[in-house]
């Protein structure tokens, strides 16, 4: 079954995410994919991750499709123009991705290029735009294509925004977005179940399916820099403590992980596990959760 029906069935929705690699072997990322994917209902293949140079997430999402994989390829508004945003789009298509996550990227600032030029031509919500114009059968200047897309589009909402400034500005992006086009939403990583319900109960009404992101943690040091530099992100007090006093942080991080998915399953349509380089640890984290 394809991630477009998985989303719409009644099943609660488990995607990972993938990083390309920084060079051209491919064949541990491939034995990862190979692990997980009957496991899960598709992965994400990120693009250029925290504005760090690697393999194209298209290329990627390639070769997961020749293993039986559905991915959804993450396209970022960063790195490209409306021109070519919208010519990887029809190339995507023709290769036989049919998901597209819109996001509009960090800044090359941050990143292992910080000399790079930011492009930033458009931002999420118009990308969402072009492919829903895509799908439609039109370019973003209005020309007719022979031949139209019918990609599912998906973007990214965070329900761990610290003030109800911030909470607010979510929910009203999280509108922009379904309006543009989104059809699913994958959030930031999620670490206060409390906070997270609050955040569901006010979205309820949009009728949008949710995964719930989860980021498995590989030590204390991670969470509390994930406190301080990533934004959205805020792991309790309590995680930390529990991370710093493992005597087997693996075997704790997949614990904390699996009963952060327990506690979603009656709040949002799915989960979206991001392993960060631990992708061999997802099944643990599936299994212990129940799914």
């Amino acid at each position: 079954m394809y991630f477009r029906e998985v989303l719409h069935s009644k099943k609660f929705v488990v995607t990972a995410e993938i990083g390309p690699v920084k060079g051209t072997d491919v064949r541990e990322m491939i034995e990862d994919a190979e692990l997980i994917k009957d496991k899960v209902d598709a992965i994400n293949v990120t693009d250029l991750q925290s504005s760090v140079m690697r393999l194209g997430s298209m290329a990627v999402c390639h070769l997961l499709k020749d293993i039986g994989i559905d991915p959804i390829l993450q396209m970022t508004c960063r790195d490209r123009n409306r021109l070519a945003l919208q010519s990887d789009l029809l190339s995507a298509w023709v290769l036989g991705i049919r998901n597209v996550l819109a996001l509009t990227g960090d800044h090359p600032a941050l990143g292992d290029h910080p000399q790079a030029m930011p492009v930033f031509d458009l931002d999420s919500i118009t990308l969402l735009k072009v492919i829903r114009r895509l799908n439609e059968g039109f370019d973003m200047a209005g020309n007719q294509l022979k031949g139209a897309t019918d990609f599912l589009p998906g973007a990214v909402v965070n329900p761990g925004a610290d003030t109800e400034a911030s909470h607010e500005m979510q929910i009203i992006k999280m509108e922009k977005k379904i309006e543009a086009g989104a059809r699913f939403f994958q959030t930031q990583g999620i670490y206060d179940l409390e906070l997270f319900e609050k955040f569901m109960k006010r979205v309820e009404g949009f009728n949008t399916p949710v995964l719930g992101g989860v980021i498995l943690l590989k030590s204390a040091g991670m969470a509390r820099f994930m406190n301080k530099n990533v934004a959205g992100v805020f792991v309790p007090e309590s995680i930390i403590k529990e991370m710093e006093e493992a005597k087997d942080k693996v075997k704790t991080s997949v614990s904390i992980a699996a009963r952060l998915i327990k506690g979603m399953k009656e709040l949002c349509q799915g989960v979206h596990i991001m392993a960060i380089g631990w992708e061999k640890k997802i099944p643990l984290v599936l299994e212990e959760a129940g799914l």
